[in-house]
């Protein structure tokens, strides 16, 4: 019976883990997660890290990290990048970690608007740690469980691929991303548990309320956006806006279905989520917190998020590269006049 009980719970486990994918309420903060045709929207070389802990509260919280690098190459109008991740989950260990490839091709469609669509190769594996299993059946030496059906458990490797684009001007974008448009299989148990593809949309604006008479003056403006994802039949909206005044920014956020109602009869309602940024020179630092408004708020713990993305001057261009294709426009959350130079 202990044995069918540690079955099911695998396999709960496995469900909930992989119906949907780590989640960054910083999204823009890791362009490269959020989407391929993010890669090289900098005239400079950017690197990008985030953490994650949500739910510190129970037992085993959920861990989140994220780092990437990615430049633009003038000469080939491309953007390319490096995107790693790990996301821990529950008692047993359960580690998820990918690295890939991104490429995005920049197309401007006119003096205003950029198109840039991406593509997204990786390689992952995933698994538990089977010395932190307990079967339960006094078959234990040192504390580790020499029970044989504890070996059936193995780590899963797979292939993964996505694609996405992004249409942006000097203060309006909007994308969409299509991740794991192969379905990965995952299943650690040797059958087929495969990872659901994960459409996300999403886009954005800037609002300048006050850009100041002199170059020195701080400048104050808005950028209200938002972000939908739908994966494994599950949907998940998060809306919002920042508020800067350079160096600084504060954010509120929403996530949640409002317009509709969960299995009990309440609102569908997740987390009221606060943010607080640094844009300095060179680096933007930033931290937010989930407050979660669903059932779990009194016992979850919301969530911590940190993130640092660091961007460095890339190699002086070269005399050939044609001028329409040196300076390409791009959002931003910040006032750096080199983002917008045509």
């Amino acid at each position: 019976m202990k044995k069918i009980i540690l079955g099911l719970s695998l396999l709960l486990l496995v469900n909930l883990g992989f119906a949907q994918d780590p989640q960054f309420s910083q999204y823009y903060q890791a362009p490269l997660y959020l989407n391929p045709g993010f890669t090289g929207v900098t005239p400079q070389q950017r690197v990008a890290i985030n953490h994650r802990i949500q739910w510190p509260n129970l037992p085993q919280a959920f861990a989140t990290y994220s780092a990437s690098y990615d430049i633009f190459v003038d000469e080939l109008r491309s953007g390319f990048g490096i995107l790693a991740t790990t996301d821990k989950m529950g008692s047993a260990g359960w580690r998820t970690t990918t690295v890939g490839l991104n490429y995005s091709y920049k197309v401007r469609l006119n003096n205003k608007i950029v198109f840039s669509p991406g593509l997204y190769f990786g390689y992952g594996i995933n698994g538990l740690d089977r010395s932190k299993l307990r079967l339960g059946d006094g078959l234990e030496y040192s504390g580790i469980s020499l029970d044989p059906d504890l070996q059936k458990l193995g780590n899963q490797q797979y292939f993964d691929f996505g694609s996405g684009f992004l249409i942006y001007s000097r203060a309006l974008w909007i994308g969409a991303a299509f991740g794991h448009m192969n379905t990965p299989n995952l299943s650690i148990l040797g059958d087929v548990n495969r990872l659901p593809m994960k459409t996300t949309i999403h886009g954005g604006a800037r609002l300048t309320l006050s850009s100041g008479p002199r170059e020195l003056d701080r400048a104050s403006y808005l950028t209200p956006s938002f972000i939908y994802r739908m994966q494994g039949g599950i949907s998940q909206l998060d809306f919002g806006l920042n508020y800067h005044i350079d160096p600084i920014s504060i954010g509120v956020w929403y996530r949640g279905k409002p317009y509709q109602k969960n299995y009990i009869g309440t609102v569908n309602q997740d987390a009221l989520i606060l943010s607080l940024g640094l844009y300095l020179k060179s680096m933007t630092i930033g931290y937010s917190y989930d407050f979660s408004i669903s059932e779990l708020s009194t016992t979850s713990g919301g969530a911590h998020e940190i993130s640092i993305v660091y961007e460095f001057v890339a190699k002086p261009l070269h005399r050939g590269v044609k001028k329409r294709n040196r300076m390409i426009p791009c959002p931003t959350f910040n006032t750096k006049k080199s983002f917008w130079a045509n």
